[in-house]
């Protein structure tokens, strides 16, 4: 069984405003130049079942997000639609299905030590006004919560990444078929992972 830190796979999907705004380039140059390697990619036009059930791959997910939210909107000074936390994640979850059905996606997966921490620390918080400069949402985009809540859609932030590495998990398998990842080695991980070095000089 591979435990080693570099068989570490995390999911990332490019959104549909991601591919409007031809960022599919730069958000695999962002996670290529940290040493991840790209095992898995392949565009698709979801249905709103398959994305009702990516997000709900977790039975915590409406109960958890649905809390967050609800603390989002009072740090914020604002009035949250409901207090019922599952009331609130069905609200998010149509907005959700309508955005991520909106066109076609990227979905892709990531191999590498930490892979999950490091994706998300590229890729940035989930708002992107609140995203700090040099992640991806950060330096590409300007949404908020406030506007989104406003225009009544999802916020639009490019990027969807595995939360933690069971959560990858789930999503890879909801995503990929296990024919579809493939297992191969590149240069680099020679100089990443080899404890000595020893191949430098051949």
């Amino acid at each position: 069984m591979n435990t080693h830190f570099k068989h570490e796979q995390t999911l990332v999907v490019i959104k549909p405003d991601g591919i409007q705004r031809s960022l599919i380039g730069e958000v695999i140059q962002r996670y290529e130049r940290v040493g991840l390697k790209l095992v898995a990619i392949k565009m698709v036009v979801p249905t709103e079942e398959f994305i009702e059930k990516h997000y709900t791959l977790d039975p915590e997910w409406r109960r958890i997000t649905g809390e967050k939210s609800i603390k989002g909107f009072k740090d914020k000074g604002l009035t949250p639609p409901t207090e019922d936390p599952l009331e609130l994640t069905g609200l998010l979850l149509g907005k959700l299905k309508k955005y991520m059905t909106s066109g076609p996606v990227i979905a892709m997966v990531w191999q590498g030590a930490h892979s999950v921490a490091i994706v998300r620390k590229i890729t940035g918080g989930t708002e992107p006004l609140t995203s700090p400069v040099g992640t991806i949402r950060g330096d590409y985009v300007l949404d908020s919560y406030q506007m989104s809540e406003s225009d009544i859609r999802s916020v639009r932030n490019i990027i969807h990444a595995s939360g933690s590495v069971a959560e990858a998990k789930n999503e890879i398998v909801h995503w990929f078929t296990k024919d579809e990842i493939i297992d191969y080695k590149i240069v680099q991980e020679q100089i990443m992972y080899d404890v000595n070095l020893d191949g430098i000089f051949g």
